[in-house]
């Protein structure tokens, strides 16, 4: 608008956006729409004057008389020539029709009053499918978190970028499917600094492939610290998953106890014995990167061997129990990070790291960020909305995870990926970003049945999609 566009341009687009939504996804029915007292309410009847005009049987119920609005909201209420009922008026559209909730988006900072909530319990009493226009009303924004109700949308339009409200759980869920309409702002005009969704066009372009010059050593050494005898799969995982992502040469160091069980059940993953933490510092000196963690023990060993790995100088995944035997003395881990090592903590793990800090946090991603400043390392967030972060700021949520990753192990091989990457030269945020993406990918086209096993086997698919995507 400062650049010379009018609100009330950016209204009819916005409004147009939705109708387009709507007609693409259902054919001509019944439709509700819901206004409310602002601009998210001029969108609501720019929609439906478009729908109306297409020959869809469209009615208006309001929350304030269009004669009381002012601005931009105000000069497309009156583009709306048909009845205006009130809130109180407005019942479900009969014949599976459509209720196109245009409230009030996501500048909401209270509960729905109780009309408001009424209304689209009512309008949505049928089962009809709910558009929301920019939110569904009673969606905080910037947090996701529901204010109160909030009803479930079966479509969200929104425009020009994903809020935070898009991509964190559980608002990620109560929109539905989302979609991002282009309506002409321009590419600087991001709403929050930094954050991206993470898909491959961020990191796509540096993903490290051999050429006709590569070897193993080239493409990268990894090593993978293994736990005691009865507890060696982790690690396995780890190892297999760097090495189906591309490191060329991936070593398990394992405990002597543990030596005999790691060598059967592996064929191209080297494995190496060590007893002290001066030993594994030996066997990992010439590494890229190093996983430590899975399965590895809460116990001082596994401090002793976090310390070693730090000293050659190989970028770090620090994961598991490598990340909980810190979780009396954080400073402890912070000490011996560099921005080139990751952090992949679940929840629990990120509370015994950084306590209190989540529940501190507005959300999940300005924890991560806080976290990676603190650690001075990336920081992995894992869950249903994954957060990367930087700390240098940048932060990205992935959204593409599958259910059917919920599956013991499958947090390994997602070290493994990042590891792997890294042991390529990738940058480690970058890494962290491909290894979740490539995971949830994976997970998504191997569908119900999924075990972590079966992951790494899942990778070449998805690499060559993104080989051939160059």
């Amino acid at each position: 608008m400062e650049a010379g566009t009018s609100g009330l341009l950016l209204m009819e687009r916005a409004g147009a956006a939705v109708a387009e939504a709507v007609a693409a996804r259902w054919s001509p029915r019944p439709v509700l729409v819901l206004c409310g007292p602002g601009n998210n309410g001029g969108d609501g009847y720019v929609a439906a004057v478009r729908l109306a005009e297409a020959g869809w049987p469209v009615t208006v119920a309001a929350a304030r008389d269009p004669a009381q609005l002012r601005g931009d909201a105000a000069l497309a209420a009156k583009g709306w020539t048909g009845e205006v009922r009130t809130l109180a008026k407005a019942e479900a559209p009969a014949d599976e029709g459509v209720v196109i909730d245009a409230l009030l988006g996501a500048g909401l900072a209270r509960p729905l009053e109780a009309g408001v909530q009424a209304a689209l319990r009512r309008a949505t009493a049928r089962g009809a499918p709910l558009v929301a226009v920019d939110l569904p009303s009673g969606l905080a924004g910037d947090t996701a978190r529901p204010l109160g109700f909030v009803p479930q949308a079966a479509l969200t339009v929104t425009f020009h970028a994903k809020k935070p409200a898009h991509v964190l759980e559980p608002g990620r869920s109560l929109c539905g499917e989302v979609l991002v309409a282009d309506i002409g702002l321009p590419a600087a005009a991001r709403g929050a600094a930094g954050l991206w969704e993470n898909t491959p066009a961020l990191w796509a372009r540096r993903l490290p492939w051999p050429d006709a010059r590569s070897h193993k050593h080239k493409r990268g050494r990894l090593v993978v610290v293994s736990g005691n005898q009865w507890s060696t799969g982790a690690a396995r995982l780890a190892a297999r998953a760097g090495l189906r992502i591309g490191a060329g040469l991936v070593t398990l160091l394992s405990p002597l106890g543990a030596l005999a069980v790691n060598a059967a059940q592996l064929e191209a993953v080297m494995v190496h014995p060590f007893e002290t933490d001066a030993e594994l510092q030996r066997a990992a000196a010439e590494a890229d990167a190093a996983v430590i963690g899975p399965a590895a023990g809460i116990n001082n060993a596994t401090v002793l061997n976090l310390m070693a790995l730090a000293r050659t100088g190989a970028a770090l995944v620090v994961d598991a129990d490598a990340l909980s035997v810190f979780h009396d003395n954080p400073q402890g881990l912070f000490s011996v990070l560099d921005r080139d090592d990751v952090l992949t903590p679940h929840v629990g793990e990120f509370e015994r790291v950084f306590p209190g800090l989540l529940a501190a946090s507005a959300e999940r991603i300005s924890a991560a960020r806080e976290a990676a400043v603190r650690a001075g390392s990336v920081v992995l967030l894992k869950g249903p909305d994954t957060v990367i972060a930087a700390p240098d700021g940048r932060a990205v949520v992935n959204t593409n995870a599958a259910p059917w990753l919920a599956t013991a192990g499958s947090g390994d091989v997602l070290a493994g990926f990042v590891a792997g990457l890294m042991s390529q030269g990738m940058d480690s945020f970058e890494a962290a970003c491909a290894g979740a993406w490539i995971h949830g990918e994976t997970g998504r086209r191997f569908g119900p049945g999924l075990i972590s096993e079966d992951l790494p086997d899942g990778v070449p698919a998805v690499l060559r999609g993104l080989w051939e995507g160059r």
